[in-house]
């Protein structure tokens, strides 16, 4: 039977809220097709709002994806804010998606993608809004699979309740593979019900379902182990890596936003993974290894996006964009192509040791000299050393007086507050760094028109890196660190107005903290939250620390337990069953490497150090060059 779209219902209610045209769907290239004719049928959740939903890749790769499947058929939905919310209950209107307006129980699976934890209440209220229970064991035969994917399903135990399954890495492969399980099953007529299903889905050990493990203590709260309850479960569930992205080049038709998002641009991966070694990184770490989009494709989507979507920015994304072996001829390709036109390139990611004013100069060809933005992470020597961020001082100046020497009067440097072994002659060495960074750009360029932004975020600690083990720097710490730094920039009369200052208090990195590294007792806290209002806790006007920490009691959670203590190396680790490939004594040896100070190369030019994730996976680093180049089109 068909699925009626709950538009004119909700059609009543956009008047009395803000930004209603988020709501209503009906963008350039999104795809609405005909229910009766799908047997498996996917909503795909960024849980935030629509406009950080929207440009977010991995949705839109996946939508692509699954929508070309014959028989398959996927539509979006987004968090929706708390205005629209209150109407919705109080009218009795369900979470929608955008596309057709169906409602998200009627779908098979609600795929959800987590990049930050901080996005776990929006889930929760999506669940209740949409009439599924918030609990994985009180689901029925009528309810939506629902399934994480994402950075943060590195470690979904702390939602583990909530969920009935997790994917770990690249989704491309493995979200086919699950619609043919599950059509399978529907057509054989749903043997088993849902934990048969779940069973076939968790079997190949592709799907980790949290239902399947049991988890046990010790009297002092640390795991004991983490344990299969079924025969055919497997003791480790494996991350899944897409080795050849040239087969893979979406999105092809980019979905056009009716409302302003936070990113208006296409957007092309040109490569994924990352071997710097960062050791805070764990984006760095859980991609490995590096996998490299050709010229020849990289130009192909662009042109292909450009046409698609009307778009007059497209932005080269990886972590480290140029890192990419043949990124020289990539610029120079694309701004040949380009030039004259209304096209406009970006780097968003760029390394102080890999930027070369060639490459900035090609990528500015077009007129648009907006700001530059590095990341040396670390305020001092030591620390970067620490954190295996092979970036020195004489690099970083050398790189910014070159920039402001060649036109560019505005550069932005990202660091972090609270890094392991920090000190506060580490935080306040910001402020030299920024004050070096003005006074070489005044001597390069004569000019005092010169400016500098310093902005600092609060490190959390990650699952999967070597940093995991780390007792992470309390909120006090970080905020009284942050004060003494604004305090040595605001009060130096020579430097201190060329010099901007943004930075984020210490407590959302604690609460970030006890998400990133909890276990399924943490749920509990997560439930609390969301019962006492908490909605949107990514964004700093609706997060409130003080119910994080009244829940957190309530629970009978020790939050510094989770955050602050330094684990021993041989501790059962929450995500210790779920493995992205990394060798644990490998990121062992790697945490007492920086304790110590030394520093690790990049594995991609130097013999190979062990990490453990080609051998494990199977897979092995790839990159060119292929000797191509990108010749310009013949019409522009």
């Amino acid at each position: 039977m068909p699925v009626e779209s709950i538009f004119h219902r909700l059609e009543a209610l956009l008047p009395k809220v803000q930004k209603p045209i988020q709501y209503v769907g009906g963008e350039l290239n999104s795809t609405v097709k005909d229910w009766d004719s799908a047997d498996v049928r996917w909503a795909l959740m960024y849980p935030d709002a629509y406009e950080v939903g929207l440009p977010n890749q991995g949705v839109a790769i996946l939508y692509e994806i699954l929508n070309e499947l014959p028989g398959t058929l996927a539509e979006r939905t987004y968090a929706v804010w708390p205005d629209l919310e209150a109407l919705m209950r109080a009218e009795g209107v369900p979470q929608f998606t955008v596309d057709a307006h169906r409602p998200v129980r009627a779908f098979d699976v609600l795929g959800l993608s987590f990049s930050t934890e901080l996005g776990y209440t929006n889930m929760l209220t999506a669940l209740d809004l949409a009439g599924i229970p918030l609990l994985a064991v009180d689901r029925g035969e009528d309810d939506p699979i629902v399934l994480a994917g994402g950075h943060a399903a590195f470690n979904p135990e702390p939602i583990a309740d909530f969920l009935d399954a997790a994917v770990l890495g690249d989704g491309e492969q493995i979200s086919i593979a699950i619609s043919e399980v599950i059509r399978e099953w529907k057509a054989e007529g749903r043997p088993g019900g849902r934990d048969e299903l779940l069973m076939r889905l968790a079997e190949s050990g592709g799907v980790y379902v949290p239902k399947f493990y049991d988890v046990e203590y010790h009297d002092d709260g640390r795991i004991k182990r983490v344990a299969p309850n079924r025969a055919d479960v497997p003791w480790r569930v494996h991350k899944h890596t897409v080795m050849d992205l040239d087969e893979w080049p979406y999105p092809k038709k980019p979905l056009v936003p009716l409302a302003e998002t936070v990113h208006e641009r296409f957007s092309v991966e040109i490569f994924r993974g990352c071997t710097r070694g960062c050791r805070f990184c764990q984006a760095g770490m859980i991609t490995r290894p590096v996998r490299e989009r050709s010229i020849t494709t990289i130009g192909a989507m662009v042109e292909n996006g450009i046409k698609e979507s009307g778009f007059n920015e497209v932005g080269l994304l990886s972590l480290s964009s140029a890192d990419h072996s043949e990124i020289a001829d990539v610029a120079k390709g694309l701004a040949d192509r380009y030039e004259g036109t209304n096209t406009s390139l970006s780097l968003p990611s760029t390394r102080v040791d890999a930027f070369n004013i060639d490459l900035a100069n090609e990528f500015s060809r077009n007129g648009r000299r907006s700001g530059l933005t590095f990341a040396p992470e670390g305020g001092s020597e030591r620390m970067r050393k620490v954190i295996n961020k092979m970036v020195t001082e004489e690099d970083l100046i050398r790189t910014v007086t070159t920039a402001y020497s060649q036109g560019w009067r505005q550069v932005k440097l990202y660091f972090m507050c609270g890094l392991p072994t920090e000190t506060d002659e580490d935080v306040l060495g910001i402020a030299d760094l920024a004050k070096k960074v003005i006074k070489a750009g005044r001597e390069a360029t004569g000019s005092r028109d010169i400016r500098c932004t310093v902005s600092i975020g609060g490190f959390v600690p990650k699952p999967h890196t070597p940093f995991q083990w780390a007792g992470q720097t309390d909120a006090e710490t970080v905020d009284r660190r942050l004060k003494e730094l604004r305090d040595a920039l605001r009060n130096d009369r020579e430097y201190g107005r060329a010099i901007g200052y943004r930075y984020h208090d210490g407590k959302p990195s604690i609460v970030e903290g006890l998400l990133s590294r909890g276990d399924r007792r943490v749920g509990a806290v997560i439930r609390a939250v969301w019962e006492d209002g908490g909605r949107f806790d990514g964004w700093s006007e609706h997060f409130s620390y003080e119910r994080w920490m009244a829940a957190a009691e309530q629970a009978g959670v020790d939050v510094s337990w989770y955050t602050t203590r330094e684990r021993e190396e041989n501790e059962v680790l929450p995500w210790d069953h779920l493995d992205a490939g990394l060798d644990r004594e490998w990121l062992w040896q790697d945490w007492q490497e920086a304790v110590s100070g030394s520093e690790v190369e990049d594995c991609r030019w130097t013999p190979c150090y062990d990490c453990g994730v080609c051998p494990t996976m199977g897979t092995e680093i790839q990159i060119g060059p292929t000797g191509k180049k990108l010749l310009p089109l013949t019409v522009v």
